[in-house]
């Protein structure tokens, strides 16, 4: 015990030797260096000024050499004989004066800062990534906050309530968002690289906050900011192998530092509208290699979603022969909506350890890994391990929110908060009944029991068949949380009002995600069981390739009832599970008996006697209407996507892609004289899809796929390979329908059969060459679908259009060529772009 004292007393006493330094950094003026540089010379240890000028650090007894520097000021060293007593120790930075050399000057003579961009260029490659192996820690910090707010954000008022917890005050200033963490990065080549998240917070909630440390490297061609979404295609780097093409340079001079000399280049694009900086670059004499920057993306830079972006980097070297990131922040603006909010994300570089031992199997699918305790730690914790004070009002936030959020976790479930929220649901109102729909809940911790029904009047529909039908809709869920299970009973009810048919059928599912842990990590999987049974109305194609919604509106404006509809007594058993190593696996059972029904009504808004409905069936294939028949179908389908990545939370993993495309494969078997029925075939299908980032070229999107019948003895209508056609002129779901083509026309019993769709955005490739049009950061989109049955039966869609209109639109113009011969030309209008990608017409 004694021993065990003596080791804890050490252990203390150790702890207490570090002496903190604080210090601040100004100006010659006396204004303070927000995010200035301070560096223990001779080591990797450092830190960053916040926005007050304001530091600190925490060092063992020792002589030490104190580095201040700041992009554009003349860098500074203090010598600090450190004791056990903290000091406090100030730098005032002067504007760095540059010397021009000696030019001769002669008419049309190239810039010398030319020649020091061929040079860093030359060095590129060498820079890039110059170490086998290393790790470091990052220090993050992510601040958003807003100076002013509307009264209302897309149609949605602000009041006192909202703003209140939002955290801003009544004029609309405060602090939006909050966050710390504290990660480790590990890298070995060739492409390895896990983060493992130490610990991080945000305001007001047990959240992690924002921990993916944002390693913004101009050493390559093409620069990713944060995420695609601020430009899919990327920006050029000022010391791309192709850089002289897109940037003008201006040689403003050179300084000394610790001997070296260091060369301060503007970086100027060439042209408006192109992904590219502005602002200045620092490059070493001799070795050329990047010293600091201070580099801008505006809207002329295409930049997406914010109004403007700065990146301020200082490299130190970590040995004789490598240079690294010392500390980077990246603030933004932003003005829509009458939203105006500015932030930053900064990030601080410290112990470098450029030749680590890792353990067997270090490196795995597995590239974030959260600590059990990442979000756990105390605010003594924090303030050891911050190497940057916080600014006054993050301490007031931290304080207001946490000890909100803290109460209201603590109450989250006792039966006041309950009623409460039952409260809140208010009483049932007929527009929840007529539209909106209904939602109820009895907000239990363990039990969670959920009631929703669709409102009437998005239930009504109308076809040639039924009339006017209802289809009325609705769901109740019960969670079992100490289980991870969930149960949903989906009913049904249906009522074609002309030809007097009711329809109901019904569904339950079972939901159960499992979780199993070792040494080197977890694994999780999410399996469904579905029954569903019942007498209800189907399309023909399983696909659902027009929505009833678009079919009423067409049937009821214009006459055409595309939609092609039968109904059956049915029972179905469906089960899928997905593991997260990319691996899908599902299956299905199916009995139908099969009832054709026929047109009732030719009742329509247009009153055109040249018009008339067609038949409800796919007549382009069949030439009556098919028999009553049963059908007893089986199929798999396997579905998986090779080299898959994760990041892995204490309780969890997520995916978060891979370089290779998602494989699909399915069979279906219909089995003959089982429980009476006739059909009798088997089809099979293979398919890959995917999305490539091809950075200043655009981006590729494709799907492929194979199929056919290995056996035809018995193939009704429903059960044909159907090509998704869409003959409305809102565009139908993209790279997995033809958008001109008949909805039935080409549907096949084939042997084998190949489908084919791709599609090219140029994300604002050619389009930003264009005068005045460019401003609207429209961009071009193209590409084909097409299918091969035979020399008989083959299609192909060429299609070029504008997308990102508003953020949102997107407009095609489609030509299609059948069996050779020139189709038809049409225009369709779907969703696309920055906001209308995320968005879907059907």
């Amino acid at each position: 015990m004694r021993i065990l004292l003596l080791i804890l007393l050490s252990l203390i006493s150790a702890k207490s030797m570090a002496v903190r330094v604080t210090g601040s950094v100004t100006d010659a003026n006396g204004k303070a260096l927000a995010y200035a540089s301070i560096l223990v010379k001779g080591t990797t240890r450092g830190t960053t000024t916040n926005t007050d000028g304001k530091f600190f650090l925490d060092l063992d007894p020792g002589n030490y050499t104190i580095v201040a520097q700041y992009v554009g000021y003349q860098r500074k060293e203090q010598l600090l004989q450190v004791g056990n007593e903290n000091l406090a120790i100030t730098f005032q930075l002067s504007i760095q004066q540059t010397v021009l050399k000696e030019v001769i000057v002669k008419q049309g003579a190239e810039d010398p800062a030319y020649e020091i961009i061929r040079n860093a260029i030359r060095k590129r490659k060498e820079y890039l990534d110059p170490l086998d192996s290393f790790t470091c820690e990052v220090y993050i910090k992510t601040l958003v906050k807003t100076r002013k707010l509307p009264d209302r954000i897309l149609g949605q008022k602000l009041d006192q309530s909202n703003r209140k917890e939002m955290g801003v005050d009544s004029a609309g200033k405060g602090i939006l968002f909050l966050s710390e963490s504290l990660t480790k990065v590990a890298y070995k080549k060739p492409d390895k690289v896990k983060l493992e998240v130490l610990s991080g917070r945000e305001s007001g909630s047990n959240g992690f906050g924002f921990n993916f440390p944002t390693f913004i490297n101009f050493y390559n061609n093409n620069v990713t900011v944060f995420t695609s979404q601020l430009n899919p295609r990327g920006f050029v780097s000022p010391i791309a192998d192709g850089a002289l093409n897109y940037y003008r340079y201006k040689y403003l001079g050179s300084f000394f530092e610790d001997g070296k000399e260091v060369n301060e280049i503007q970086v100027i694009p060439r042209r408006k509208f192109e992904p590219l900086f502005s602002g200045t670059i620092n490059i070493t004499e001799g070795d050329w290699r990047i010293h600091s920057l201070d580099l801008v993306l505006t809207k002329e830079s295409q930049l997406e979603v914010i109004d403007s972006l700065t990146i301020r980097q200082i490299q130190v070297p970590v040995s004789e022969t490598i240079w690294r990131t010392k500390d980077q922040v990246v603030t933004f603006t932003f003005h829509r909506f009458g939203i105006d909010a500015v932030g930053n994300f900064l990030n601080v570089y410290n112990g470098y350890e450029l030749d680590p031992q890792f353990r067997k199997k270090y490196f795995n699918k597995v590239v974030v890994k959260y600590d059990t305790m990442a979000n756990k730690k105390s605010k003594a914790y924090w303030d050891s391990v911050r190497p940057i004070p916080l600014e006054p009002e993050e301490v007031k936030d931290y304080r207001i929110k946490d000890s909100a959020f803290q109460a209201q976790r603590d109450s989250a479930w006792s039966q006041h908060t309950i009623d409460s929220l039952r409260k809140k649901q208010g009483n049932i109102k007929i527009g929840q009944v007529l539209w909106t729909g209904v939602r109820r809940s009895n907000f239990n911790p363990r039990h969670l029991l959920e009631i929703r029904f669709n409102g009437l009047f998005k239930s009504l529909q109308y076809n040639t068949v039924e009339g006017a039908n209802l289809d009325l809709a609705g769901s109740i869920t019960r969670s079992y949380r100490p289980s991870r299970s969930q149960l949903i009973f989906t009913p049904h009810v249906r009522y074609g009002f002309n030809n007097g048919h009711l329809n109901p059928w019904a569904s339950v599912q079972f939901n159960k995600r499992s979780f199993s842990w070792s040494e080197d990590g977890g694994s999780y999987n999410r399996s469904t069981w579905l029954l569903s049974g019942g007498k209800r109305v189907s399309q023909f194609n399983k696909d659902n390739p027009i929505r009833p919604f678009f079919n009423s509106l067409w049937t009821l404006l214009f006459k055409e009832n595309y939609m092609k509809i039968y109904e059956n007594y049915f029972g179905e058993l469906r089960y899928s599970n997905r593991w997260d190593n990319g691996l899908d696996i599902g299956g299905m059972i199916l009995y139908e008996d099969r009832i054709p029904i026929d047109n009732t009504t030719d009742f329509s808004l247009k009153k055109s006697t040249e018009k008339v409905f067609t038949p409800n069936y796919p007549y382009e294939i069949i030439s009556s209407q098919f028999e009553r028949h049963q059908a007893f179908i089986a199929a798999i389908k396997i579905q998986f996507k090779p080299g898959q990545r994760y990041i892995e939370y204490p309780r969890g993993k997520v995916a978060v892609g891979s370089k290779y495309p998602t494989l699909s494969v399915e069979y279906q078997q219909g089995f003959n004289k089982i429980f009476g029925s006739d059909v009798d075939f088997g089809k099979w299908k293979f398919t890959a899809w995917d999305d490539i980032n091809l950075k200043l070229l655009g981006n590729l999107k494709y799907r492929f796929s194979l199929g056919g019948f290995v056996n035809t003895r018995n193939v009704p209508v429903q059960d044909y390979q159907h090509f998704n056609g869409n003959q409305i002129e809102l565009a139908s779901e993209y790279l997995n329908s033809f958008q001109i083509a008949p909805y039935y026309a080409n549907s096949t019993t084939a042997s084998f059969y190949a489908v084919a769709h791709a599609e090219h955005h140029f994300n604002g490739l050619l389009t930003n060459k264009i005068p005045l049009f460019r401003r609207l950061n429209w961009h071009l989109v193209a590409g084909t679908n097409t299918f091969y049955v035979n020399n008989d039966n083959n299609y192909v869609e060429i299609f070029g259009g504008i997308e990102n209109i508003f953020k949102l639109i997107r407009v095609d113009v489609v030509a299609s060529y059948l069996n050779g011969s020139t189709g038809q030309v049409g225009v369709r209008f779907g969703f696309g772009g920055l906001l209308g990608g995320l968005m879907s017409i059907q």
